[in-house]
């Protein structure tokens, strides 16, 4: 059985809704449920982490009638009981202390979305015993959900952490900003295994974030099973869980570079990318839409190219027409024909199906009406900025390995916004091992002439001299060198300094990551993944520390830096196209477009003063 990491948050979700009362088998409350009405009040983060997953009406459905900010002022509901979701922080139980001292609400259902902290827990246990005697007897719960994560899709889920990649790279960054930062990160996936109650067999390259989320979460996941019974243990017990464990592949945004930045064709980045689909939701100037899985066309035609995108739609309202003149003609009567009885009984029978017929036709309608504006917005766009020549242009170099420099340069001078721009000449740099300087020159001369900071470009460019520097060392004593000096100015990017000449697209569209991620799960001798770091939480600390590299059926791939919709359809191809069928979910610590990305890789390019003027690397010395 497939990991469902959607359908298992969910249904934390709901039974935390129903007070933490076990669901029957067949989905319904226990008896008289239906009657505990309730208020939910929560955070932001984790309005952003239910919005995906429950709507408003499915909310009314399990007993909730108004959802509330635990930051707003809110009147007193004395009579009902409340239900919290937050985040385990100082300031929000300090405000649910305060709530159960003003006694708002009739009983208090404390959940937090991930675990809570000693002092945070003992902080509020405080705060209620300094308040009158009543306020301790309110608080009729407090409970760790582990849920805080944002599941998209059944295949796809963020952490919410936003410019993770910044924070890492920073070449001012603290350690124990680092450290911080790799502890969330660790927190956030033991909190989706906690969710899927699995113990996963952990993979990933040497150095850099990776390892450390990899060591870090590895230690927390031995620190957890130490405890009988634990939530492995209770998830064990409460479904037949799979003999085979998962594997957990981690990967730092700099494996592969490219991916972050490139325009792509199909309808779904399409969307996110130009349009800024967020939590599934999508805002024009004159409606707001929401894309997830109860949208039949949306999971049909998301990921075919836009084009296709537009004669689906204009087939589908075609078929419609045809439907809605046909139900027309049926009930429309014989024009000059009197009517018997035989004619009454079946002119009955057709408006009756054609009153049928009426609530899927006007389904049908509303799905047309939304995917041809979305449709025609994106076209506009299209239009204004030469999106189909950019794809183009990137396509040619990162799956063909050439270049037309009329085209590129056309393209850097003419239309598209300053980030298209930036994102096609970091492309193109991304994309050959070496470049004429001359060409080079071009290239960075077109972007000064279209008023481009060049931060994000020279930076990529740093890197990349960098890497080839790297590479092309002998001496023991000047990799040395150039690696001390890297570390200074790069902070954590150095594990795998931008593997941006060998991770590109090859084999037709797989990605580097697709390709590494299938390596991993056939768990056969493979140059590329031999060195690959193996952790098993569940093998004991002495001796070989866990030997077993597979076969797996089923892989959660974490992207630490940002993730993007092209490495997601990759490995939804991966699944479909592998015998036996194997099973993967990709996570991130957030969902980036190509332009949210490159304005990171341009705040690193300013931190490390590189600004304007085109940069050379200084020759080995550490700064």
């Amino acid at each position: 059985m497939a990991l469902s990491l959607r359908r298992k948050q969910l249904d934390v979700i709901v039974r935390m809704l129903h007070l933490n009362q076990q669901q029957l088998p067949n989905g319904s409350e226990g008896q008289g449920e239906e009657e505990a009405y309730k208020l939910l009040v929560m955070d932001q983060p984790c309005v952003s982490l239910l919005s995906p997953v429950l709507k408003v009406g499915d909310l009314r459905r399990h007993g909730v009638t108004l959802t509330l900010g635990i930051d707003r002022p809110r009147q007193a509901v004395p009579d009902a009981p409340a239900v919290y979701l937050v985040r385990p922080t100082p300031s929000n139980v300090d405000r649910i202390a305060a709530d159960a001292a003003a006694g708002l609400y009739a009983s208090f259902h404390v959940n937090f979305s991930t675990s809570v902290p000693r002092p945070v827990l003992e902080r509020l246990a405080a705060a209620c015993a300094a308040a009158p005697p009543a306020c301790a007897g309110r608080v009729a719960r407090v409970a760790d959900q582990y849920i805080d994560f944002v599941c998209l899709e059944e295949g796809l889920f963020s952490l919410a952490q936003p410019r993770a990649y910044v924070a890492l790279n920073d070449p001012a960054a603290a350690d124990a900003d680092i450290t911080s930062l790799v502890d969330a990160v660790a927190l956030g996936l033991f909190c989706v295994f906690a969710t899927l109650g699995v113990v996963p067999v952990i993979r990933c390259a040497r150095g850099g974030p990776a390892e450390m989320v990899a060591a870090t979460l590895d230690a927390r996941l031995r620190d957890h099973l130490l405890a009988k019974p634990n939530l492995f243990t209770e998830a064990a017990s409460a479904a037949v869980v799979s003999f085979q464990r998962p594997v957990l592949c981690l990967f730092d945004r700099n494996f592969e570079l490219s991916v972050g930045v490139q325009h792509d064709w199909s309808y779904r980045p399409l969307v996110h990318d130009v349009l800024g689909l967020k939590l599934n939701k999508l805002k024009l100037p004159a409606e707001k839409y929401e894309l997830d899985d109860s949208d039949k066309f949306w999971i049909t035609n998301s990921w075919s190219p836009f084009p296709k995108v537009a004669e689906e739609i204009e087939a589908q309202l075609a078929k419609y027409k045809q439907d809605v003149d046909e139900v027309n003609q049926r009930t429309g009567g014989g024009g000059g024909v009197e009517f018997n009885g035989t004619d009454l009984i079946g002119n009955t029978r057709h408006l009756m199906n054609a009153v049928n017929s009426l609530p899927e036709l006007t389904e049908r309608k509303k799905m047309i009406d939304k995917h041809t504006n979305i449709a025609t917005a994106l076209l506009g766009h299209i239009k204004e900025r030469s999106l189909d020549g950019y794809c183009d242009c990137e396509n040619d170099m990162l799956v063909n390995g050439t270049v037309d420099r009329n085209t590129l340069l056309s393209l850097l001078k003419g239309k598209g916004t300053k980030e298209d721009k930036l994102r096609l000449a970091v492309t193109y740099l991304l994309s050959f091992e070496t470049l004429p300087s001359s060409e080079l020159e071009h290239v960075e001369a077109a972007l000064r002439e279209s008023e481009v900071d060049m931060s994000a470009f020279q930076y990529v460019k740093r890197i990349k001299a960098l890497n080839t520097q790297f590479a092309a060392a002998s001496g023991t004593a000047t990799k040395s060198n150039i690696v001390d000096w890297a570390e200074k100015l790069y902070g954590q990017s150095l594990s795998a300094v931008t593997a941006g000449v060998k991770n590109l697209l090859s084999d037709g569209r797989q990605l580097a990551l697709t390709r590494t991620v299938e390596a991993l799960m056939e768990g056969k001798p493979n140059p590329d993944v031999d060195d690959y770091l193996l952790f098993d939480p569940r093998a004991s600390r002495s001796g070989s520390g866990g030997q077993f590299k597979g076969p797996f059926r089923e892989a959660i791939v974490f992207m630490i830096g940002g993730g993007n919709y092209i490495e997601y359809r990759s490995l939804m191809e991966l699944e479909q196209r592998t015998q036996p069928s194997k099973h993967v979910i990709y996570g991130a610590t957030e969902i980036l477009s190509g332009a949210e990305f490159i304005h990171q890789l341009a705040e690193l390019g300013q931190k490390a003063g590189l600004g304007g003027a085109s940069s050379n690397i200084p020759p080995g010395a550490a700064q």
